[in-house]
């Protein structure tokens, strides 16, 4: 079942084949099944960190737009208060201008919802490790376009067809060009760049200025 209403630019973007294809396929669960057992004893000492710290649920799944508008759960280690919803509903009422911010680019600086260990994790993209079993699954790849919500599709503007052409990805070009201090329309630009000149070595590239830009432990958001 598809997520969204089914537009000409959404129907194009959605008939196409994936980017990538087979090929990146075959990368994608090479390199995840690989990551995923060398980072099995961090995500789990970082799983007890945060049962031990809030006593809620280590995994948060999110509702994210996927490859051909197809809707699936992406997974993250929480990093939020258990009552984030209620939280971030008074936030956004007691601050227009957070609200504005957030009607923009659907982030906040200085999240009230997050907590320290939250932003520990945040801040090194530890948070991020459980997506290695969406990339497993095929409901992302390893480099791609950022995942977003329904509601932020609509921000991709003529640009939404590139966006379902890829699976999202871990990580992608946005990421390792600045992340929160790139604005909205900038990072719509990189995600349609990327998936237009799709290669692997692209993907390589990414891949390894990913490591070095979690190196740097640079995340704000």
């Amino acid at each position: 079942m598809l997520l969204i209403d089914l537009s000409p630019a959404i129907r194009a973007g959605s008939i196409n084949p994936p980017v990538g294809g087979l090929l990146k396929r075959i990368l994608d669960l090479i390199i995840a099944v690989t990551a995923l057992v060398m980072a099995a004893p961090v995500m789990i000492a970082v799983a007890l960190l945060i049962r031990i710290t809030t006593g809620g649920p280590a995994v948060f799944p999110h509702r994210r737009v996927g490859l051909g508008g197809r809707p699936f759960n992406c997974y993250k280690f929480r990093s939020m208060v258990a009552n984030s919803e209620a939280v971030l509903k008074a936030c956004l009422e007691a601050n227009p201008d957070i609200r504005m911010e957030w009607e923009k680019t659907h982030k906040i600086r200085n999240d009230p919802r997050v907590t320290f260990l939250g932003r520990m994790l945040r801040r090194s993209s530890l948070d991020e490790l459980p997506q290695l079993y969406n990339i497993v699954r095929g409901d992302m790849s390893c480099v791609g376009p950022r995942p977003v919500v329904k509601e932020e599709l609509q921000l991709y503007g003529d640009h939404i067809a590139d966006y379902l052409r890829a699976r999202p990805g871990l990580t992608g070009l946005w990421q390792v060009s600045g992340r929160s201090s790139v604005d909205y329309a900038t990072r719509v630009a990189l995600d349609s760049h990327y998936v237009r000149n799709w290669s692997v070595w692209s993907d390589i590239v990414i891949l390894f200025r990913t490591v070095f830009a979690v190196m740097r432990f640079d995340r704000t958001s």
